[in-house]
Protein backbone atom coordinates (compact mmCIF):
# COMPACT_ATOMS: atom_id res chain seq x y z
CA UNK A 1 0.00 0.00 0.00
CA UNK A 2 1.35 3.16 -0.96
CA UNK A 3 2.05 6.25 1.36
CA UNK A 4 -0.66 8.61 0.08
CA UNK A 5 -3.32 5.33 0.39
CA UNK A 6 -3.04 4.64 3.79
CA UNK A 7 -2.65 8.40 4.86
CA UNK A 8 -5.98 8.53 3.06
CA UNK A 9 -7.64 5.72 5.41
CA UNK A 10 -6.33 7.38 8.24
CA UNK A 11 -7.88 10.26 8.09
CA UNK A 12 -11.08 9.03 6.33
CA UNK A 13 -11.66 5.28 8.42
CA UNK A 14 -13.61 6.93 10.98
CA UNK A 15 -15.97 7.83 7.95
CA UNK A 16 -16.29 5.20 6.68
CA UNK A 17 -16.93 2.91 9.63
CA UNK A 18 -19.79 5.74 10.39
CA UNK A 19 -21.38 5.19 6.93
CA UNK A 20 -21.35 1.73 7.41
CA UNK A 21 -22.92 1.63 10.68
CA UNK A 22 -25.34 3.84 9.52
CA UNK A 23 -26.36 1.68 6.55
CA UNK A 24 -26.53 -1.37 8.74
CA UNK A 25 -28.96 0.44 11.06
CA UNK A 26 -31.01 1.29 8.32
CA UNK A 27 -31.46 -2.00 7.29
CA UNK A 28 -32.19 -3.15 10.37
CA UNK A 29 -34.90 -0.67 10.63
CA UNK A 30 -35.97 -1.92 7.29
CA UNK A 31 -36.22 -5.78 8.04
CA UNK A 32 -37.21 -6.12 11.04
CA UNK A 33 -39.25 -2.98 11.36
CA UNK A 34 -38.35 -2.46 15.06
CA UNK A 35 -36.51 0.35 16.83
CA UNK A 36 -33.33 -0.74 18.38
CA UNK A 37 -33.46 0.32 22.11
CA UNK A 38 -30.87 3.15 22.32
CA UNK A 39 -32.85 4.71 18.81
CA UNK A 40 -36.07 5.13 21.23
CA UNK A 41 -37.45 7.60 23.52
CA UNK A 42 -37.30 6.91 27.19
CA UNK A 43 -40.28 6.84 28.68
CA UNK A 44 -40.20 6.54 32.31
CA UNK A 45 -43.58 5.15 34.16
CA UNK A 46 -44.70 5.63 37.84
CA UNK A 47 -46.09 2.76 39.70
CA UNK A 48 -48.18 3.71 42.52
CA UNK A 49 -51.56 5.37 41.21
CA UNK A 50 -50.14 4.78 37.48
CA UNK A 51 -49.18 1.12 36.82
CA UNK A 52 -50.65 -0.29 40.46
CA UNK A 53 -53.83 0.46 41.79
CA UNK A 54 -52.77 1.19 44.92
CA UNK A 55 -56.29 1.40 46.73
CA UNK A 56 -57.07 -2.23 45.72
CA UNK A 57 -54.19 -3.02 48.28
CA UNK A 58 -55.38 -1.01 51.12
CA UNK A 59 -58.68 -2.50 50.76
CA UNK A 60 -57.89 -5.84 51.25
CA UNK A 61 -56.15 -5.27 54.84
CA UNK A 62 -58.27 -5.63 57.80
CA UNK A 63 -59.76 -2.59 59.15
CA UNK A 64 -57.48 -2.72 62.59
CA UNK A 65 -54.32 -2.62 60.53
CA UNK A 66 -55.66 0.27 58.14
CA UNK A 67 -56.88 1.87 61.58
CA UNK A 68 -53.19 1.09 63.10
CA UNK A 69 -51.70 3.58 59.90
CA UNK A 70 -54.49 6.09 59.44
CA UNK A 71 -51.92 8.90 58.15
CA UNK A 72 -49.54 6.46 55.94
CA UNK A 73 -50.96 3.35 55.00
CA UNK A 74 -47.75 2.88 52.23
CA UNK A 75 -45.69 2.08 55.67
CA UNK A 76 -48.01 -1.40 56.30
CA UNK A 77 -45.78 -4.04 55.44
CA UNK A 78 -46.65 -6.29 52.76
CA UNK A 79 -49.52 -3.66 51.21
CA UNK A 80 -47.43 -3.29 47.71
CA UNK A 81 -47.65 -7.17 47.33
CA UNK A 82 -51.99 -7.00 47.47
CA UNK A 83 -52.13 -4.29 44.37
CA UNK A 84 -53.94 -5.19 41.19
CA UNK A 85 -52.42 -3.50 37.45
CA UNK A 86 -54.65 -0.49 37.12
CA UNK A 87 -57.08 -1.20 34.14
CA UNK A 88 -55.37 -0.90 30.75
CA UNK A 89 -51.84 -0.54 32.62
CA UNK A 90 -50.16 -3.64 31.58
CA UNK A 91 -51.78 -3.61 27.82
CA UNK A 92 -50.72 -0.01 27.47
CA UNK A 93 -46.74 -1.10 28.74
CA UNK A 94 -46.64 -3.34 25.81
CA UNK A 95 -48.17 -1.13 23.71
CA UNK A 96 -45.97 1.54 24.39
CA UNK A 97 -42.64 -1.22 24.67
CA UNK A 98 -42.90 -0.63 20.39
CA UNK A 99 -42.23 2.70 20.25
CA UNK A 100 -40.22 3.60 23.57
CA UNK A 101 -37.12 3.00 25.84
CA UNK A 102 -39.81 2.26 29.17
CA UNK A 103 -38.24 1.99 32.57
CA UNK A 104 -40.51 2.12 35.67
CA UNK A 105 -39.88 4.43 38.08
CA UNK A 106 -41.55 4.30 41.36
CA UNK A 107 -40.73 5.98 44.89
CA UNK A 108 -40.55 3.54 48.08
CA UNK A 109 -41.34 4.33 51.30
CA UNK A 110 -38.20 5.04 54.13
CA UNK A 111 -40.47 3.48 57.12
CA UNK A 112 -41.39 0.31 55.14
CA UNK A 113 -38.11 -1.51 54.14
CA UNK A 114 -39.93 -4.62 52.88
CA UNK A 115 -42.10 -2.35 50.30
CA UNK A 116 -38.86 -2.05 48.15
CA UNK A 117 -39.02 -5.56 47.60
CA UNK A 118 -42.98 -5.94 47.18
CA UNK A 119 -42.33 -3.35 44.19
CA UNK A 120 -39.98 -6.03 42.25
CA UNK A 121 -41.97 -8.62 43.54
CA UNK A 122 -45.34 -6.97 41.73
CA UNK A 123 -42.73 -6.27 38.88
CA UNK A 124 -41.69 -9.64 38.38
CA UNK A 125 -45.43 -11.24 39.06
CA UNK A 126 -47.61 -8.73 36.57
CA UNK A 127 -44.96 -7.85 33.97
CA UNK A 128 -42.63 -10.16 31.81
CA UNK A 129 -39.16 -10.56 32.22
CA UNK A 130 -38.25 -7.69 30.29
CA UNK A 131 -39.13 -5.51 33.04
CA UNK A 132 -37.61 -7.13 36.09
CA UNK A 133 -34.40 -5.17 35.56
CA UNK A 134 -35.94 -1.69 34.42
CA UNK A 135 -37.67 -0.76 37.90
CA UNK A 136 -35.73 2.16 39.33
CA UNK A 137 -36.58 3.33 42.58
CA UNK A 138 -35.69 6.89 43.27
CA UNK A 139 -36.80 10.05 45.38
CA UNK A 140 -35.82 12.40 42.97
CA UNK A 141 -37.15 11.93 39.56
CA UNK A 142 -36.06 14.79 38.25
CA UNK A 143 -32.85 13.12 37.85
CA UNK A 144 -33.06 11.22 35.66
CA UNK A 145 -32.61 12.18 32.09
CA UNK A 146 -35.54 10.93 29.52
CA UNK A 147 -38.07 11.96 27.26
CA UNK A 148 -41.35 11.19 28.92
CA UNK A 149 -42.68 10.22 32.67
CA UNK A 150 -46.11 9.36 33.04
CA UNK A 151 -46.79 9.86 36.74
CA UNK A 152 -50.04 10.79 38.83
CA UNK A 153 -48.48 12.54 41.57
CA UNK A 154 -45.63 16.10 41.41
CA UNK A 155 -43.90 14.94 43.99
CA UNK A 156 -40.16 13.65 44.78
CA UNK A 157 -39.38 16.02 41.15
CA UNK A 158 -41.83 14.63 38.98
CA UNK A 159 -43.48 18.31 37.97
CA UNK A 160 -39.92 19.08 37.39
CA UNK A 161 -38.53 16.30 35.43
CA UNK A 162 -36.56 17.54 32.24
CA UNK A 163 -38.72 15.84 29.80
CA UNK A 164 -42.36 15.90 29.05
CA UNK A 165 -43.83 14.74 32.36
CA UNK A 166 -47.53 13.26 31.71
CA UNK A 167 -50.09 13.96 34.59
CA UNK A 168 -51.73 10.82 34.93
CA UNK A 169 -55.09 11.13 36.14
CA UNK A 170 -55.31 14.79 35.22
CA UNK A 171 -58.26 15.70 32.88
CA UNK A 172 -55.89 15.80 30.26
CA UNK A 173 -54.44 12.61 30.61
CA UNK A 174 -57.83 10.61 32.92
CA UNK A 175 -56.90 6.95 32.52
CA UNK A 176 -54.42 5.01 29.92
CA UNK A 177 -56.80 5.22 26.78
CA UNK A 178 -55.85 8.55 26.65
CA UNK A 179 -52.67 8.40 27.49
CA UNK A 180 -52.14 5.98 24.92
CA UNK A 181 -54.07 8.23 22.42
CA UNK A 182 -51.58 11.12 23.20
CA UNK A 183 -48.17 8.63 23.26
CA UNK A 184 -49.73 7.76 19.72
CA UNK A 185 -48.95 10.80 17.89
CA UNK A 186 -45.61 11.06 19.52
Amino acid sequence: MDKELRQWLKTNLLDILCGIVFWVIVFALYYYRKIPAFMKPTLYVDMDGVLVDFNSGINRLSAETRNSYPFHPEDIPGVFALMDPMPGAIAALDRLRKKFDIYILSTAPWDNPPAWSDKLNWVKNHLDSYFTKRLILCHNKNLLMGSFLIDDRTKHGADHFNGEWIHFGSTDFLDWETVLEYMDAK
